[in-house]
């Protein structure tokens, strides 16, 4: 049966790590994945919020231009896609639409819809595209999306999002993992 799938695109299509060398040479830092322990990056730069904010924002597209996909993900969204539906729901801003329909056209992604919300409360867009299963990085919002729209909803692990998790929030250590429970889901 063909289901819709709510896909985050940063640090779960793309590698978790993506923006560290980004981080490193801008704020000559040394630092690796296991070193973010929260998704706020503020406190590993010395520099005040705002400041952050306005370096984050002046090096995003270059920073989503130059994204790795996350090891196996091409395969898998490749074999959902064949079957399913998939809806790409992303906090990039819908400025960052272009670049990032290019980034999926580069890397031969195939999608239904991409939906740039701005924000990271991701949970209206779950319900306006009746997603039936989600896939994130984002604690806070994979347990949101569960408990909001009484759906299963993929954790992909990252350092920084350790907090236990209720039933129906699934934590993954791969790709391959996450087809495989959803395999097991479908059946």
């Amino acid at each position: 049966m063909k289901k819709r799938f709510g896909i985050d695109i940063d640090g779960t299509v793309t590698c978790p790590s993506s923006m560290i060398p980004y981080l490193n040479k801008a704020f000559n830092l040394n630092i690796t994945l296991d070193d973010i322990k929260q998704y706020d990056l503020t406190p590993l730069v010395d520099i005040s919020e705002k400041e952050f904010a306005k370096w984050f924002k002046e090096n995003e597209p270059v920073i989503y231009r130059g994204s790795p996909l996350a090891e196996g993900a091409k395969g898998i969204l490749t074999k959902w896609r064949q079957v399913h539906e998939l809806y790409f729901i992303s906090a990039r801003g819908s400025h960052l639409q272009q670049i990032t329909e290019e980034w999926f056209l580069e890397n031969a992604l195939e999608f239904d819809h991409i939906e740039l919300i701005g924000t990271h409360d991701k949970i209206q867009a779950a319900k306006k595209f009746e997603v039936d299963i989600f896939l994130e990085d984002k604690h806070d919002n994979a347990v949101m999306i569960h408990e909001a729209c009484k759906i299963p909803v993929i954790l992909f692990d990252t350092p920084y999002n350790q907090d236990p998790v209720p039933n129906g929030v699934i934590r993954v250590s791969s790709w391959h993992e996450a087809y495989k429970w959803v395999d097991n889901w479908l059946k």
